[in-house]
C-alpha cells in the first residue's frame, strides 16, 4: 500500500533535515591538532638519549587524547626514499600545529642541516608551536641560537651553559595550563642550566626551577662542563630554570624547552612526563585538562623500541 503523499513528503523532509544536521555536525567538528614528533638518531650508551623510544612513549601517552593526532619520524628528520637516498620530506609539516624535536644538539642538530632551519622558522612565524627536548635545546651560536630563542625563548650556549647530572627538587610551579595536575617531584637527570634566554625573559614563563647542588661544579671548566659564571651562581644558591615556556605573544607560535630527558627511565616519573605532555598539547593550541594530560606507563612500555646500542666497557679498577 503506497504511503499518503503527506507522509511521504514528511519523511522526505525529515531525511533532508537529518542529512543537513549530520553535515553541519561534521563541519562543526574541530580538526585534531597535528603534532609532528621528530626523534634524533641513536646516541649515547643504552638507557640514555633514547630519542626514538622516548618519542614513541610520548606518542603512546597522547594516543586517544581528544583534539590531537601525532606522527613520529625517527632518524632525525621526516624523509622519503628517492633514487636510493633519503631526501627531506617537508610536506609532512603541512597542516601541523606543533613540531617537537628530541635529539642530539650542537653542530649535529638535525634542525641545523640543509634548509631545515629555514623551514622551521617559517612554520614558527606562521604560528606553529616548537618544542625542544634535552640536547635538542642546544644549537650553535652562529647557527640556530637566534632562531631557537625566537621560537622557544631560550637555548643552551657552549662556554656559558652547563650539563651536569644532578637530582633536582621541584617544589612549586607557576599557575599555568602546562602545570595543571603536576605535583612536586624530584628527578635525577642531566639538567642543563645557566641557559641563554630572551632579553628580559620577555614572554617567558619558567616552569621547572631548582637550586643546583655544589656537586654540579665538580668538573673542570670546559665548553659544557663549567665556567666561573656558573660556579658563582651555584655558590650563591641561585635557582636555575631548566624548563620554560614562550607564549608566542611577540609573534609566531608557542614554544617550550625541557632540558631533562637524558635518562630514558625519567619518562616513568609521572609528574615529569605529565609536564612534557601538557607542554606538547599546549604549544599545539589545545586546551590542557584541569588535571593535566593523564597517562600511565609500564616497565614493558619503557623497555619497548630501545635502539640497539653497545654498552660502554667497564672502567678499569
Amino acid at each position: 500500500m503506497p504511503l499518503p503523499r503527506t507522509t511521504f513528503s514528511a519523511l522526505l523532509w525529515l531525511g533532508l533535515a537529518l542529512g543537513l544536521a549530520l553535515a553541519s555536525a561534521r563541519a562543526a567538528a574541530p580538526v585534531p591538532a597535528k603534532i609532528i614528533l621528530i626523534a634524533g638518531r641513536p646516541s649515547h650508551p643504552p638507557g640514555a638519549h633514547e630519542h626514538r623510544a622516548g618519542m614513541l612513549l610520548l606518542q603512546k601517552c597522547l594516543t586517544g587524547f581528544s583534539g590531537v593526532v601525532t606522527e613520529v619520524y625517527d632518524q632525525g628528520w621526516p624523509a622519503v626514499e628517492k633514487e636510493g637516498q633519503r631526501v627531506d620530506n617537508h610536506a609532512v609539516f603541512e597542516g601541523a600545529r606543533a613540531v617537537v624535536i628530541y635529539s642530539d644538539g650542537g653542530r649535529n642538530h638535525p634542525a641545523l642541516q640543509g634548509e631545515r632551519l629555514a623551514v622551521l622558522d617559517r612554520l614558527a612565524r606562521a604560528g606553529v608551536g616548537i618544542g625542544l627536548i634535552h640536547y635538542a635545546v642546544e644549537p650553535t651560536i652562529a647557527l640556530g641560537q637566534k632562531e631557537f630563542i625566537s621560537w622557544t625563548g631560550g637555548a643552551f650556549e657552549i662556554d656559558h651553559s652547563v650539563n651536569p647530572h644532578w637530582e633536582a627538587d621541584f617544589t612549586s610551579y607557576p599557575s599555568h595550563a602546562v602545570t595543571r595536575g603536576v605535583k612536586p617531584f624530584r628527578s635525577l637527570d642531566e639538567w642543563y642550566f645557566n641557559l641563554r634566554f630572551r632579553e628580559g625573559m620577555k614572554d617567558i614563563t619558567p616552569v621547572l626551577v631548582a637550586v643546583p647542588p655544589d656537586s654540579t661544579t665538580s668538573r673542570p671548566d670546559g665548553p659544557h662542563s663549567g665556567n666561573p659564571t656558573m660556579r658563582a651562581m651555584v655558590a650563591q644558591k641561585l635557582p636555575q630554570t631548566v624548563m620554560w615556556l614562550s607564549d608566542g605573544s611577540a609573534g609566531g607560535g608557542r614554544g617550550f624547552g625541557f632540558t631533562g630527558g637524558h635518562f630514558h627511565s625519567g619518562w616513568k616519573n609521572d609528574e615529569q612526563r605529565k609536564l612534557v605532555l601538557n607542554a606538547i598539547v599546549w604549544i599545539a593550541g589545545v586546551e590542557v585538562p584541569e588535571s593535566g594530560v593523564a597517562s600511565s606507563l609500564t616497565d614493558a612500555d619503557l623497555a619497548a623500541n630501545l635502539d640497539p646500542k653497545t654498552p660502554r666497557p667497564a672502567a678499569a679498577k
